[in-house]
């Protein structure tokens, strides 16, 4: 399951590249979330932690980090915040801001994405070398 749910993290990258490079801002953040989301369940699923039915397992994997390898121990406060982070984009980046009437598209700039983007492929490449090893 850690593997399959890596696989889907890799889709999820190249997706959001594709809507990067589309100035699909909006829809990229939301792969971008969701390729972390799959990426750190694949860590936890990894280690023998069956993952919580929530978006963000950030705090899981702080409070089971000496499960992990060291080098992966010494990263996990930032994969955290990276999750913490782009949980609280799932939402608009797919309906808006309803209370502004603002769509996804309106609320995300290139810069934004380019962010989400870069992060999200830190968090992927590094469980990809966690499950890889």
């Amino acid at each position: 399951m850690a593997k399959a749910y890596l696989e889907e993290a890799l889709r999820r990258i190249k997706t959001a590249e594709f809507a990067l490079n589309d100035e699909g801002y909006a829809y990229c953040i939301r792969q971008c979330q969701e390729a972390v989301e799959l990426s750190l369940k694949a860590a936890l699923r990894f280690v023998g932690i069956e993952p919580p039915k929530w978006h963000d397992v950030g705090i899981i994997l702080i409070e089971n980090k000496e499960r992990f390898p060291e080098w992966f121990q010494t990263e996990i406060e930032e994969l955290a915040s990276i999750s913490r982070w782009l949980r609280r984009e799932r939402e608009p980046s797919m309906y808006g801001d309803e209370e502004t009437g603002l769509p996804p598209q309106r609320l995300y700039t290139k810069s934004y994405a380019e962010k989400a983007f870069k992060a999200s492929t830190r968090v992927v490449a590094l469980v990809s070398k966690m499950i890889s090893v």
